[in-house]
């Protein structure tokens, strides 16, 4: 990622980030797929590859082991999950994809309540998001919503705002020790 002469924080437009989605659902299909469909015209539209793209049914094995994999990918910056974050017994994203952050960005889901509020009213209360810095690579991880409408507003809201921001800063100990620096150095860009 670029960085900007003022500081250790990079310009969004500066970065192309290499993106990998996994979308979760027991009944829809790669090809019968809106929420993934939103999230990669999205990414795309942002100037973002997409470096893979899964589907895979909502089990908590499974999802947790696609992400991980997708995390692990040398060829993957950031992971963009969308389905089977809500309340019915089969949403499952959430619990199995935490124990994969080692940093949990928890001001992510109030925004994303607050913005998807302002749109669908009361309906958000059963809409649960999770993001985070994986643990290993320090890859960021967005768990979004499969609705696709919903799914976009925390993406183009959201996650395309910070996501070259992100990325740095949680890449910058691994950067930082290569080069002798500190923590506080990389934190110098953060809030």
């Amino acid at each position: 990622m670029n960085k900007t002469d003022a500081g250790d924080v990079p310009e969004p437009d500066d970065a192309t980030l290499r993106s990998g989605v996994v979308t979760i659902s027991s009944d829809r299909s790669l090809e019968d797929d809106p929420a993934g469909e939103a999230v990669t015209a999205a990414l795309e539209e942002a100037g973002h590859e997409i470096a893979v793209r899964e589907h895979v049914r909502a089990d908590h094995d499974r999802v947790q082991s696609i992400v991980s994999r997708q995390i692990d990918r040398d060829d993957v910056d950031i992971v963009i999950t969308a389905g089977a974050t809500g309340i019915e017994p089969g949403d499952v994203t959430v619990k199995a994809v935490k124990p994969l952050l080692e940093k949990e960005l928890t001001s992510f889901g109030d925004l994303f309540t607050a913005l998807a509020y302002e749109r669908l009213g009361t309906r958000v209360v059963t809409a649960r998001s999770l993001a985070g810095v994986a643990k290993g690579r320090g890859t960021p991880v967005f768990c979004l919503p499969g609705v696709a409408d919903v799914a976009r507003i925390g993406l183009e809201e959201i996650v395309l705002s910070e996501a070259v921001a992100i990325v740095d800063l949680a890449r910058a100990d691994d950067l930082d020790a290569d080069e002798g620096g500190t923590e506080t150095d990389a934190a110098n860009g953060g809030v």
